[in-house]
């Protein structure tokens, strides 16, 4: 057990593995927004980050200290900075330049579901908002310290709930606390066997916990689901008191209360242990590679591709720009003049990259892959073989380090996702892009947008975009409150949904009732009362959003 947060306090991941923007990124990005040469913006110390003070009085600490051991109340300085935060362009905008406005009182380290229970109850009884915090890496505001009307708040860390409780190989079930990191399950199963297949980005440093109260879907979810379809039981935490649902592979049981509580985002309590589907590893793993003529070529594809029953463990098809932008950073320019000669020759010069991995028994993927080839064939395919996708697995879990340097050296990058029935995806790949790069413009800091599907379910497919700017120095936050709501109200407008896997927070609060209308809204505040008659369950989260940016 480690109580100590994994990534640095003030950015994505660990050191290390930071390097300097690559001169093919450079180029292109000033050519589509500017780059804002000589600028290095280093940050401040963390003994520089301004607190507020502590409210956590004696008397509640004390009763916190009852439950877990004086050692695991903690709050010093460096603990409640690494805390404060998620991984928001806000976030680190606020870390970087040492302004928190907001942070917890105190981290409290508990360490079975039953001292997560009484720490609740403590709560409720003395007025404590309560903030649960697997990784730390929420995109939305997720883990804001928000106090309200509340006379403290604290942060209760998973940190010691990291065991792997049960491996049902009979049943492929796995049964976890919810403070196990992704790599810890993983190597874990695949020694036996097996694997979840879940790789959100943040796999390195996100936990199961985190992956369940956010409905999370990770990179292979193409293949092998999404949480919300792998989740068969788990235990709750609530200041009412726990709520266990048990394992069952299917029921008529009325609604499933195991998917009301997968997503609450810890406004109806913590999550202590969930019951997950594992599969065994594949024998096999193919991969292949391909440019497209435009991105409708490659959506089209990609659609019979999914609705053909083609289990493509992984999908990942590139916009133009997002192309761009990628084969601007290949080692050498003559390599980058090679594929664009190639693809040249073979009528593609606005070319869109599609990167797919077939996982099953080597019969079984020949016999997929070579199905795929044909349908990407029948939609003007060129064939590229292994090697981009196999060179993006690689890397996938290195793009967020990027971000941070682009921090320093006056730049923004954001991103933002979604998801639509493929008819509506093209025009709302175009309605988001365009709305994006118009509200940047009046704002005269010109954005470059990219944007990729990733994520494939037969009526439909998820879209990520990525957006590049200048920062506007002292405005930044206010940059990406317009950027936030050009690209919400265009998703909303489109018919998508406010976020396909990075859960809603604070941030997709004003977009919410626009989904679900407020009746839904009334219903999931009507359960909150009876787990939760106290309101300290994170607080203005989900169904508690602000009512505006």
């Amino acid at each position: 057990m480690d109580t100590q947060p994994r990534m640095r306090w003030w950015g994505w991941g660990e050191d290390g593995h930071d390097g300097p923007v690559k001169p093919g990124a450079k180029v292109i990005l000033s050519k589509h927004c500017g780059w804002p040469a000589g600028v290095d913006r280093p940050l401040v110390a963390l003994e520089e980050v301004s607190l507020p003070e502590s409210r956590l009085t004696d008397e509640m600490r004390a009763r916190l200290a009852e439950t877990v051991g004086e050692d695991f109340v903690r709050d010093d300085h460096a603990t409640r900075v690494s805390h404060a935060a998620g991984r928001s362009l806000p976030d680190l905008i606020r870390l970087r330049t040492g302004r928190l406005s907001s942070a917890p009182d105190a981290v409290v380290y508990p360490a079975a579901g039953a001292e997560v229970d009484a720490l609740l109850a403590v709560c409720a009884e003395e007025s404590v908002a309560v903030v649960p915090v697997g990784g730390g890496t929420s995109v939305v505001g997720g883990i804001d310290a928000v106090r309200g009307g509340f006379s403290a708040v604290v942060s209760i860390s998973m940190a010691r709930l990291d065991q792997i409780l049960d491996i049902d190989e009979e049943s492929l079930t796995a049964t976890v606390q919810a403070g196990v990191f992704g790599p810890e399950l993983e190597e874990r199963l695949q020694s036996r066997g097996f694997t979840l297949g879940h790789y959100p980005q943040s796999f390195e440093f996100s936990t199961v916990g985190g992956w369940v109260a956010t409905r999370s879907a990770g990179q292979q979810s193409t293949g092998y689901g999404r949480i919300d379809e792998n989740v068969h039981g788990l235990r709750c935490s609530t200041p009412s008191g726990p709520i266990e649902l048990p394992t069952t592979p299917a029921t008529a049981a009325g609604p499933n209360p195991r998917q009301l509580f997968v997503g609450s985002e810890g406004t109806l309590g913590i999550i202590t242990e969930a019951t997950v589907r594992i599969r065994r590893v594949p024998k096999a793993v193919r991969a292949d590679s391909w440019f497209f003529p435009d991105f409708a070529s490659g959506t089209a594809a990609l659609r019979e591709m999914e609705q053909s029953g083609l289990q493509l463990a992984i999908a990942r098809l590139s916009d133009v720009n997002e192309t761009a932008f990628g084969l601007a950073q290949l080692g050498s320019g003559l390599q980058r003049k090679g594929v664009l000669t190639y693809l040249r020759a073979r009528g593609i010069t606005t070319p869109c990259l599609l990167v797919v991995r077939y996982d099953g028994s080597a019969a079984e993927v020949r016999a997929r892959r070579s199905q795929g080839r044909s349908i990407v064939r029948r939609h003007k395919g060129v064939n590229l073989g292994a090697v981009p996708e196999t060179s993006w697995e690689k890397h996938r879990f290195s793009t967020p380090y990027l971000r941070d340097q682009l921090l320093r050296e006056g730049m923004i990058a954001e991103t933002l996702e979604t998801s639509a029935p493929w008819s509506k995806v093209e025009d709302l790949h175009e309605a988001i892009s365009a709305d994006i790069e118009r509200e940047m413009a009046e704002r005269g800091t010109p954005a470059f947008v990219l944007c990729h599907v990733s994520h494939l379910y037969a009526s439909g497919c998820s879209l990520y975009y990525t957006v590049f700017a200048k920062q506007q120095v002292g405005a930044e936050i206010a940059q990406w409150k317009a950027l936030k709501s050009a690209a919400g109200d265009a998703i909303v407008a489109g018919g998508g949904t406010i976020t396909h896997h990075h859960a809603v927070g604070t941030d997709h609060g004003p977009w919410l009732p626009a989904e679900t209308g407020q009746r839904w809204l009334r219903m999931l505040r009507a359960a909150k009362a009876e787990v939760d008659p106290a309101g300290i369950m994170n607080p203005g989260k989900l169904m508690n959003g602000p009512a505006t940016l």
